[in-house]
């Protein structure tokens, strides 16, 4: 009986001040899963199995699977502390170091893999040093791992920040006064009390990285990823060969996001 009590007051609320936003906030919510519906039509007409049994294809999702984890690594080691300094500290040139984290957001990944280029390409300074030690920083997975994290990790940086700004500092003084050092409070008050917010910035970073095409394919078009090994197979088979592994790449995203919904659960509302 509570239950649909709190039912027929969530209509009420969504038929009177709620109607206008709902409405079009479902126009948009129909804008993406329309062609989530029109994809899995498709999904009838196509042989996945054989489509996922072809070397490329499985070698595609091998280094996906094997750098985009990698990067997400990477960028959250790196990224929380440098949230944690944005949100907590003032200090000359913050704005500078800010629109520093925005700009791979900003450009299209394509010019930002042009740039990773002028840094790490083949003949310069950098990647000439690198692979003279064996270890080429284009055409390699280490080029892969550069190229997502370029892209991705602002995403981590971004939500991470979010979450220690909502993290009330009387807290964490309250935790210094208890004899708690700067490194224990954060571990045992700021980064708990921001968990979701780090957790969903790992999430985006991770799909993003696993997602990513643009610089990937300017930095390290071999290895192929899944969206290079996907964007081959539309250029040389059409649109129809590259269900199977998109198909899976939409597989990978979705268990990740349903993994870590179920691991962390939703922010409660108080």
């Amino acid at each position: 009986m509570a239950n649909s009590n709190r039912f027929g007051s969530g209509l009420e609320r969504l038929s009177g001040s709620m109607a206008v936003p709902a409405l079009l906030g479902a126009v948009l919510l129909v804008y993406f899963v329309v062609p989530f519906v029109v994809f899995f039509l498709q999904i009838g007409s196509v042989d996945i199995v054989d489509g996922l049994a072809d070397p490329g294809t499985q070698a595609a999702i091998r280094t996906s699977l094997v750098t985009a984890p990698v990067s997400t690594v990477i960028a959250t080691v790196f990224g929380v502390p440098l949230a944690y300094v944005l949100s907590r500290t003032s200090f000359r040139g913050k704005r500078l170091v800010e629109a520093a984290v925005l700009l791979p957001l900003v450009l299209p990944p394509i010019v930002g893999g042009v740039m990773l280029l002028t840094l790490v390409g083949r003949y310069t300074p950098v990647g000439a040093a690198a692979a003279s030690l064996g270890v080429p920083l284009t055409d390699s997975y280490a080029g892969v791992v550069l190229a997502q994290t370029f892209v991705a990790a602002p995403f981590l940086v971004v939500t991470a920040r979010a979450g220690f700004d909502g993290v009330d500092k009387r807290l964490e003084e309250a935790a210094r006064t208890m004899g708690y050092g700067p490194f224990e409070t954060i571990r045992l008050v700021s980064l708990p009390l921001a968990r979701n917010a780090i957790t969903a910035g790992i999430v985006l970073t991770f799909v993003r990285a696993i997602g990513e095409f643009g610089a990937t394919m300017m930095v390290a078009y071999n290895p192929r990823t899944m969206p290079t090994r996907i964007e081959v197979l539309r250029i040389s088979h059409g649109l129809e060969a590259i269900v199977p592994i998109a198909l899976a790449l939409l597989v990978i995203t979705i268990v990740v996001v349903v993994a870590v919904q179920f691991l962390v659960g939703t922010p409660r509302r108080h």
